[in-house]
């Protein structure tokens, strides 16, 4: 029997659907302005023309590509055992990269708005065995019809902050209704787990984080060569996953290095590479020699900034920048994943706003692999300190790397809880050849 649905969350679900009107205007809104694909806004309202694949189904969610990219081991795995694997997202970035990492047996689709009848149209169509949700991904319509439908739900690479937590406990019956809704909840520490049971989480357990486990982003050893080649002798550094209020932090930091350092090259990755035209216009106002990846302009071209204003490429300037600026830090926002930069090899900085992955920055400040940059008009000190220093690049980048190395095993104990709750494995695997 599904659990009772308090009044705050009938509101919710009566003001989706009486603002479900809007939801075709909106759409089409995003798509002009390139955050939708136009072909498959019929997903966004739980329509698909493709097949469910017979046997059992599992479905995995994410909300953009830091949590769909978390799933990746996890996803690997369960198509290892023969099952199908439905992975969902919000983003049109996040699918352009599924769409390249996702291995056969798993494919993607849009996650309907949350308005109650997209998702059980949803539902009736793909009618999963189980439901995987990423990180702090909560949508309280998916989350009712789950639940009157009795599939299991598990929370994996959970995580919620102390700032959250406040925020839901303004509405505790609301947010026991919300969380009391999943079978299981995998946080990445100890407070997460603690923070997620004071919400109503049924089973709350730390099971570490998936990232950690992650392989590293892809790039063409031969492309990475010949661009590692064409840049030999030149200064440079990275700053990735920036947001608004970084960028200019970043244009500054070169206006005042190039004097001193001739032939600095300054690689910039934003979050949103949809922001390039904008980015482009604004450094190259500031003085800046540009040149962009989605024009097809190669790196050594740049005077100045070479702006990686596409999706999928970090592997390759993770491996050629020996210095990355982490962005998400500098500006209110927790911080991105550094993760995938110390792994390639880069030493790390951040600024001081990392509570999205506290655990993992402190680790590697404490080790020397990564190095706050705290206020953020640092940031030119800072990167030209270590820039005359070479071989404390190399240093930083050698103890971030074995950092990571004892922060593995999240798979592991995510497969070990979820194992009650799978569908037989499917030696035969009858899948979606996608």
């Amino acid at each position: 029997m599904s659990r009772p649905v308090p009044a705050p969350l009938a509101a919710y679900r009566i003001a989706a659907t009486l603002l479900s009107p809007l939801a075709a205007p909106y759409l089409r809104r995003r798509a002009d302005r390139g955050k939708e694909e136009p072909e498959r806004l019929g997903e966004r309202f739980g329509r698909t023309d493709r097949p469910r694949p017979d046997g059992p189904l599992v479905w995995a969610h994410g909300a953009s590509i830091g949590e769909t990219q978390s799933l990746l081991p996890l996803i690997g795995a369960l198509v290892g055992r023969g099952l199908s694997v439905l992975v969902t997202s919000g983003t049109r970035t996040s699918a352009e990269i599924l769409e390249k990492r996702l291995p056969a047996g798993a494919f993607h689709q849009y996650l309907p708005l949350d308005v109650p009848r997209y998702v059980r149209r949803f539902l009736d169509h793909w009618q999963p065995s189980l439901a995987l949700f990423a990180e702090s991904e909560v949508w309280p319509n998916l989350l009712v019809e789950i639940d009157r439908r009795a599939i299991p739900l598990a929370l994996v690479n959970g995580r919620l902050s102390a700032r959250s937590l406040a925020g839901w406990q303004r509405a505790p019956m609301t947010g026991r209704a919300v969380f009391g809704r999943f079978t299981l909840c995998l946080a990445q520490s100890e407070g997460d787990a603690e923070r997620l049971a004071l919400l109503g989480a049924p089973v709350a357990a730390v099971s570490g984080n998936l990232k950690f486990d992650i392989p590293p982003l892809p790039a063409d050893p031969a492309d990475v060569e010949a661009l590692a080649g064409r840049l030999a002798g030149r200064p440079l550094w990275m700053a990735a996953s920036t947001h608004p209020g970084e960028e200019e932090e970043v244009v500054a930091a070169h206006l005042a290095l190039r004097a001193q350092r001739p032939g600095l090259l300054t690689i910039l990755a934003p979050r949103h590479p949809e922001r390039g035209d904008a980015l482009a216009e604004d450094a190259r106002g500031s003085g800046l020699s540009v040149t962009r990846r989605s024009l097809g302009e190669p790196a050594e071209a740049a005077g100045d900034l070479h702006l990686v204003d596409t999706v999928g490429d970090l592997g390759l300037f993770y491996r050629i920048a020996p210095l990355v600026l982490m962005g998400g830090s500098l500006v209110p926002h927790g911080g991105q994943n550094p993760i995938e930069p110390a792994r390639l090899g880069a030493a790390v900085l951040h600024g001081p706003h990392v509570a999205n992955f506290a655990e993992i920055y402190e680790a590697l400040d404490a080790a020397g692999g990564a190095l706050a940059v705290d206020p953020p008009e640092r940031l030119a000190a800072t990167v030209a300190e270590l820039l005359r220093q070479p071989g404390l690049i190399r240093g930083m980048a050698r103890a971030g790397h074995a950092t990571l190395g004892r922060f593995g095993g999240a798979l592991a104990r995510t497969l070990e809880a979820l194992a009650p709750y799978l569908p037989p494995e499917n030696p035969a695997g009858s899948r979606d050849p996608a």
